[in-house]
């Protein structure tokens, strides 16, 4: 599966400006990529695919064309008016998305799941949707957020669902014009035939997830299994490792230290009921209190737990 991906369309009149100009003006049209939003709609593409063959009971394919970073103003006008649009909604994100259809997408999943077979696309004279299409378009889009949700499941909790319809792209109002957001196209074949399905967020949708977003995907499942994580957990329980105490850090003057000779009795400044400090490989895993066993060996009773980076005591320690 391929697409294109672009930080933003053309600008026509740049090509005559002054070096200048041309700094100025893009960097005004500069966008933040996000890597890990376009590794989700990847596969959220795959995942559709199987979806819509579910829904209309057709061998259906999508492929993702493009994934593209413009303005909202940009993204609504390059769509062709006659088209219906899905204005739906991304909660706990409090923002707004369009979800565009193709007519060409909608009468051919209206006429397979109504027994059409291998007709001829024909054209379409730009008109008002019926009742009937705009019911169908609603459960479609109602089918990919719902494949979309479960996309953003491993790295954003987010419920997507479709507020209302418009008959434009044009008329829609999702943010500011000027207003960063991206724009993925998906092309959606059924037995053959089929259509577009774009999806336009803005930016500021997915603004509280922006961070995990623009996080570069090195590779491996977004979340997935975690069993491996409790194979991992039992391994290393039967792991060895070396523990070292620390009684006490003492500092002094070099001058003082080079003075020493044997013989000489260090004044550590502790009692007998001091703790110590137990490391493992630098790190210190938790305080102890030191004694002896009836048999004269030498014995540490746990007192409190750290976190093992700075030394802070763990949540909820114990003695």
């Amino acid at each position: 599966m391929t697409a294109t991906r672009t930080g933003r369309p053309p600008e026509p009149g740049l090509e005559t400006a002054s070096v200048e100009e041309q700094i100025i003006r893009m960097a005004t049209l500069s966008y933040e990529r996000l890597p890990m939003m376009e590794v989700i709609f990847d596969r959220f593409a795959l995942s559709l695919g199987g979806a819509l063959k579910s829904f209309s009971a057709a061998p259906t394919e999508v492929t993702l064309d493009a994934f593209e970073y413009m303005s909202c103003n940009e993204a609504l006008e390059s769509l062709p008016a006659p088209w219906l649009v899905a204005v739906s909604s991304a909660k706990p994100w409090e923002g707004s998305l369009a979800l565009v259809i193709d007519p060409d997408l909608l009468f051919t999943m209206l006429e397979t799941m109504l027994g059409g077979r291998g007709a001829e696309k024909a054209g379409w004279v730009p008109r008002s949707f019926t009742s009937i299409e705009k019911r169908l378009a609603t459960r479609l889009c109602e089918v990919a957020l719902r494949e979309l949700t479960e996309a953003f499941a491993n790295v954003a909790e987010v419920r997507f669902s479709v507020d209302h319809l418009e008959n434009s792209p044009h008329s829609t109002v999702l943010a500011p014009p000027r207003s960063a957001c991206v724009k993925i196209t998906l092309d959606v074949s059924v037995e053959g035939r089929g259509g577009k399905l774009v999806l336009v967020i803005p930016n500021m949708t997915f603004e509280p997830a922006r961070a995990l977003l623009a996080q570069t995907f090195l590779g491996g499942q977004i979340g997935g299994d975690s069993s491996w994580q409790s194979l991992l957990t039992e391994s290393l329980q039967d792991t060895s490792v070396d523990l070292v105490a620390l009684l006490h850090e003492l500092k002094l003057p070099l001058a003082e230290v080079l003075g020493w000779r044997p013989g000489d009795v260090l004044d550590l400044g502790i009692d007998t009921e001091a703790e110590v400090t137990v490391n493992v490989s630098g790190k210190k895993m938790f305080h102890a209190a030191m004694g002896r066993r009836r048999n004269g060996s030498v014995a540490l009773r746990v007192t409190r737990t750290l976190n093992g980076k700075d030394g802070l005591p763990h949540d909820g320690t114990a003695d």
